[in-house]
Formats: structure tokens, sequence, C-alpha cells
């Protein structure tokens, strides 16, 4: 479900800033009845809220898991709000991997110079801002490991090495193949044997 913030045009012109832009459309959010299970992010100005499935959240879960198996929990974040660069991108991805010594800004809130990794898990309905925008701006970001793995394909495609707006792309890894992020920041090899499709 996508919804654009046409009657919020006025209120979101007259901020200074993207970044004030983004905290007055979350807290507009905050204010709204968002169903439960439902994930919230704005991509670009608009506001994407979709439905968490089962199998989604499997993947996210088992993955979120692995990392934990290395990491404190402090370092492994799940659908929190991170800022990133380019036009009123405020994103929860699926997982992300702090690192070691982050902190908080003066807001509270993570910043995107402190995210070592992310993993998106693809729904249909927000596919093409995973392959897209939101992978431009982790790019952008200098985010150094982008993992998206697609329940629709069977397929983990690992993203790294971000130059100029732009990562290098692995080789795609068939679920039940193990995803090699030993020689990354990560450096750990994910098991995706648990990993179904769609």
């Amino acid at each position: 479900m996508t919804i654009e913030l046409t009657d919020r045009i006025e209120l979101i012109e007259m901020a200074e800033s993207d970044e004030l832009s983004l905290d007055m459309m979350f807290d507009w959010l905050e204010r709204m009845p968002v169903p439960e299970g439902y994930k919230v992010e704005i991509v670009e100005g608009a506001i994407y809220m979709s439905p968490q499935r089962d199998n989604h959240w499997d993947i996210i879960a088992n993955v979120y898991d692995q990392l934990r198996a290395k990491y404190p929990r402090r370092q492994v974040k799940s659908d929190v709000r991170i800022d990133f660069p380019g036009h009123l991108n405020g994103f929860a991805a699926d997982v992300v991997l702090l690192k070691e010594g982050a902190e908080k800004n003066a807001k509270g809130r993570w910043t995107y110079q402190d995210v070592a990794f992310v993993a998106e898990v693809i729904s249909k309905d927000t596919a093409r801002n995973d392959y897209g925008p939101k992978k431009d701006a982790y790019a952008a970001a200098g985010v150094p490991v982008l993992l998206i793995v697609d329940p629709y394909t069977g397929l983990c495609h690992v993203y790294t090495d971000p130059r100029d707006g732009a990562y290098r792309l692995e080789p795609a890894v068939k679920f039940g193949d193990p995803v090699d992020l030993a020689g990354t920041v990560v450096g750990l090899v994910l098991d995706t044997g648990e990993f179904t499709h769609e």
C-alpha cells in the first residue's frame, strides 16, 4: 500500500530541510492508525506500508539470528528508522548491522554512517524500491554490504564495494547454498538452508 501525501505538500514545502520533513512525516505517521504487522517506510517522499508475510518474517528472523550469534544485540537491528541520503528517505530495513562503537545522534537515532550491512527481504509490493531507490541510497551512503533476499526467485543478491553511488554485484546465490560474507565487514557465512520460496 502506498500513501502519497498530496494533502501535506504545503507542510513539506515549508520545511527547512529533508530531515525536518522526514521528522514531520514520521510524526504524522505515529498519529495514524497503522495496522499491526505492517512495516512503514518513506522512500523518496512516498509512504509505503506493507504487511509482514509469514515467510518474509521467517527469513528476516533467520538472518537476524545468524548475526546475533556473532554480534551483540546492540549492533543488530530490525525495522528501525534510519535516514539515508537522497530526497526524503527514512528506511526501516529488515536487518541492519551497525559498526562497532556506533552511537545514536542528538535526536536519539542511529545514523547511516554507522551502518555496516543491510539485508532486505523482497515483498511483491515493495520489490521495486528494494532493487531501485533503496539500493541506490544504500550505495550513496557507502553501506559496505547489501543483501537482497528474494523469496519469489529463490535467490540472494549480494552487493558490495560501493563506489560513486553504485555497488558491485556478486553472483546470485540460490536458496540452500551459503552466502559467503566472510571476506566482508560482516565476517561470516550465512546459511540459507531454511530460506523458503513464496
